[in-house]
């Protein structure tokens, strides 16, 4: 699943791919983009926000995509052979040398002076340069009756926590996840634990939270079937959130006791 650190990763390969070079192509494969034209136009750069991709262009353009559960980014010369079935690409864009095709992904197009309409909403972005802990502390207490897993959830409250991410840092904070934002003293920690987390976890071509890159040792209680590793509890496993955005939800009852 596509978490802020993977965006962050595919945000620097189509900037290291793209920026610079002069598009002699592009394809919109959805139908509200279809008859648009980017030929011609110069791509300045790519940047993460969060969850979200903006790609913008010197025609004051901003190509703004979404990874969805399932959606890539693939970055590569042109010719050489898809990775992906073909059907799922949503849009393509091509160079003299290169070529990026974004699988499964929600496409916008909109001017760049309007990106805010898109993103304005999120809170503080954990690997962005808008990155305020206070402000992600003072979101999250804003939200008291949330529990602690969806919370962090929210990307109102700060961007780039998924799924996994939301399961070891509730357990490095040592907080059952159901527990109520309002039940949490000192949210301070669980947010520097957030920030840390994927601030280690950027650059790596695969994720882990242990130290351990050993299969069924990268994360502390995600997935995880066996007792804790820590005092050997069994892990609990749950499909929590709000109704129809449920995900399942690791935690060790012994080492994140409920409050």
């Amino acid at each position: 699943m596509p978490e802020g650190d993977s965006v962050y990763r595919a945000a620097k390969q189509l900037d290291q791919g793209l920026s610079g070079q002069v598009l002699t192509r592009s394809d919109f494969r959805v139908p509200s983009l279809a008859t648009k034209d980017l030929a011609g136009a110069t791509v300045v750069e790519t940047v993460p926000r969060g969850k979200h991709l903006l790609t913008r262009f010197d025609n004051a353009l901003t190509l703004h995509t979404h990874l969805k559960m399932e959606g890539a980014w693939v970055v590569q010369p042109v010719g050489r052979r898809w990775r992906k079935p073909w059907h799922t690409a949503r849009v393509v864009l091509r160079t003299a040398t290169t070529e990026a095709i974004g699988f499964s992904v929600l496409v916008d197009l909109v001017r760049t002076d309007h990106e805010d309409r898109l993103v304005g909403h999120l809170g503080p972005d954990l690997l962005g340069p808008d990155w305020d802990p206070d402000l992600a502390v003072a979101n999250l207490r804003a939200d008291p009756d949330s529990t602690l897993g969806d919370a962090l959830l929210d990307q109102r409250h700060l961007a780039g926590v998924g799924n996994v991410f939301k399961s070891e840092i509730c357990f490095v904070a040592g907080i059952d996840p159901r527990t109520p934002v309002r039940r949490v003293d000192d949210l301070e920690p669980v947010v520097a634990i957030a920030k840390h987390q994927l601030e280690e976890n950027k650059d790596r071509p695969f994720r882990w939270t242990t130290g351990d890159r050993r299969p069924g040792n990268k994360y502390w209680v995600y997935g995880r079937k066996g007792p804790c590793v820590r005092c050997g509890t069994p892990i609990q496993r749950a499909d929590l959130g709000p109704p129809g955005q449920e995900r399942p939800t690791y935690w060790c009852p012994r080492c994140q006791p409920p409050a």
